[in-house]
């Protein structure tokens, strides 16, 4: 592991890698302040596209972490890009308020109602789900209209357990028209090269954190960068033989992190 102490950029998971729900995991500031002490970078990188990036700094700020916008890179900023360089003519949001504002505000046309020329359905984790949403999908599916899903993960972690995320959704849809998105969100490698160009750093400085193998750790295998599978989420070591995927490093969490690198200064 080394080979670790080399990065500067750290491109981290939220909800499962450095806290869950309202609870800081112990250990998240000490890391925190490690980069910062290195001068490195981190990023936060968030597969869930329901909030946009004021309610994540609002989050942390709850939690005695302060940020700012450009520490943030959510699937919705990677989804955005995407679409504009698609150059739709309508889009038809399925997802939050927040969600549509923040596709509305980058200047794409967005709709949320049927209409005959919507030539795109993006679909998002939608906190604020309800049947005729389901229905339109169902429906511009039935079209043949170009089908985009910021995430793929399953299920988003609380306290309790864990609720649908919008690879749920998609699932959900797969099963009434046979139809299966583009996935925009980790795990593909937009992300992290989205940070990389943002920051500067190369592939070699950048490691990637996070709870999920499927999403996180295969970002990290698919942009050729690190990465470190956190077992403080959604994931267990049995997951890595179940599903093939390699992390080149694994950690209980992320004081656990913060424990080795500090020890190997």
């Amino acid at each position: 592991m080394q080979n670790l102490k080399n990065k500067r950029l750290f491109l981290l998971d939220m909800d499962g890698t450095i806290y869950l729900d309202n609870e800081l995991f112990d250990g998240t500031i000490d890391f925190l302040d490690y980069v910062k002490e290195i001068g490195g970078r981190y990023i936060f990188l968030t597969n869930n596209s329901s909030k946009g990036v004021d309610k994540y700094i609002e989050k942390m700020a709850s939690l005695g972490i302060k940020t700012t916008k450009e520490d943030f890179l959510t699937s919705t900023d990677a989804t955005i890009f995407y679409l504009k360089e698609k150059n739709y003519k309508k889009i038809y949001a399925f997802g939050t308020a927040s969600f549509v504002g923040q596709l509305k505000d980058s200047g794409l046309c967005v709709v949320t109602e049927l209409c005959d020329d919507i030539d795109c359905l993006c679909i998002s984790n939608d906190t604020e789900l309800t049947f005729k949403k389901l229905e339109d999908a169902c429906i511009l599916l039935g079209r043949g209209v170009d089908y985009i899903a910021t995430n793929p993960d399953w299920v988003c972690p609380t306290s309790y357990g864990f609720v649908p995320d919008c690879g749920a959704f998609a699932q959900m849809l797969h099963h009434a028209t046979k139809r299966n998105p583009v996935f925009i969100g980790k795990p593909e490698p937009q992300m992290a090269y989205l940070a990389m160009e943002k920051t500067g750093y190369t592939k070699e400085e950048t490691v990637v954190f996070g709870d999920r193998l499927y999403t996180d750790v295969a970002c990290g295998i698919n942009a050729g960068i690190s990465s470190a599978f956190m077992l403080s989420g959604e994931g267990t070591l049995d997951d890595i033989e179940t599903m093939n995927i390699k992390p080149e490093y694994i950690f209980k969490n992320i004081k656990e992190v913060y424990t080795y690198l500090a020890e190997t200064e």
